[in-house]
């Protein structure tokens, strides 16, 4: 049996220049962060005792005889990817809910592929994992997806990411100061708007927009830049940081009609009122998660204007996906 634990992530700023259909042509960037809620995996194989070789359990359950006959897209091509001939039992946990812009489907791709590749004695790099898991989703299922929740997933830690060119995806961990990645952490406040939505839909319009959203994408490149000097320098406030995630969320906004609607811009219009600095929707928009920067000593207050809406604590992760458990004797 194996088990593998693979982070959700935030992405704080460049979300949108990590489609290849930018980054291809241009440089995508990103810095995004891995958090302490996991995407649990547990994988085996399967015992001769049944009259079906495959047995899944998601939010559904399937048992089937057949590869093809898989319906969950990631368990299917991941098990086709590595050529895995045995009967299989794979059952997947989670500690927050999937389609809510915390990279779910990429962070569960990720640890479906670390288990399967322990399960045959294969342990694979960060890099072989992030880069096999954006080849599954893009290629394979041909979701429309971009690269960094799969990145941030293998890898964990607050990183800056850049994509395009020969190597594809460059991953460099943010050193900061200690005081001020507690600061960091202690001003960040996550927010369950209660709307879930399947990203790769939200995403076809901010897909087809890229020939026409040059601009706004080298903006949002720009904020990457000045937001990684605002995180490296000592001088420089999270305030000016909460500052740049408002610019990053308006930008993002006039990507799609999509990406927004009344109800979320009402709920962040109410935080920034009560005392957010600044922040954005995660993942694709439509719902999900809010992420906002906020001081400490108005966090209490901001919290109670937005009490309708469940507030989830959480501290970076620093260990990407890694295997927990490991006995193919089970």
């Amino acid at each position: 049996m194996i088990i593998s634990k693979t982070p959700f992530r935030i992405s704080f700023l460049g979300g949108g220049t990590d489609y290849p259909g930018w980054y291809n042509e241009n440089q995508g960037s990103v810095i995004s962060a891995s958090i302490n809620k996991y995407s649990y995996i547990t994988c085996r194989s399967l015992p001769p005792f049944f009259d079906y070789k495959y047995r899944i359990r998601y939010y559904k359950r399937e048992e089937t005889n057949k590869i093809n006959e898989i319906k969950h897209p990631s368990v299917r091509e991941s098990i086709k990817y590595l050529k895995i001939k045995n009967p299989l039992d794979i059952v997947h946990h989670a500690d927050l809910p999937a389609r809510s812009g915390l990279g779910s489907s990429s962070t569960f791709t990720v640890g479906l592929l670390h288990a399967l590749y322990a399960l045959n004695n294969e342990m694979p790099s960060k890099r072989q994992l992030a880069l096999d898991a954006i080849h599954i989703e893009q290629n394979l299922i041909r979701e429309n997806v971009g690269s960094q929740d799969q990145t941030i997933a293998a890898y964990g830690g607050l990183n800056r990411i850049n994509f395009g060119g020969p190597k594809k995806i460059d991953v460099s961990q943010l050193i900061l100061d200690p005081a001020k990645l507690k600061h960091l952490n202690d001003s960040c406040m996550l927010l369950f708007t209660g709307f879930q939505r399947t990203a790769s839909n939200l995403a076809i319009s901010q897909i087809k927009s890229i020939p026409q959203k040059t601009n706004e994408l080298n903006m949002m490149l720009d904020l990457v830049d000045e937001g990684y000097k605002i995180l490296t320098n000592k001088k420089k406030m999270i305030k000016d940081f909460g500052l740049l995630l408002d610019e990053q969320w308006q930008l993002k906004k006039s990507m799609s009609k999509r990406i927004s609607n009344n109800k979320i811009d009402q709920i962040y219009s109410l935080a920034k009122k009560n005392g957010a600095i600044g922040g954005k929707l995660l993942g694709a928009g439509g719902g999900g998660f809010l992420l906002l920067i906020a001081n400490k000593n108005k966090q209490a207050f901001l919290k109670r204007k937005l009490s309708n809406y469940l507030h989830v604590p959480f501290q970076f992760d620093f260990s990407g996906s890694k295997i927990i458990y490991h006995n193919n004797n089970q």
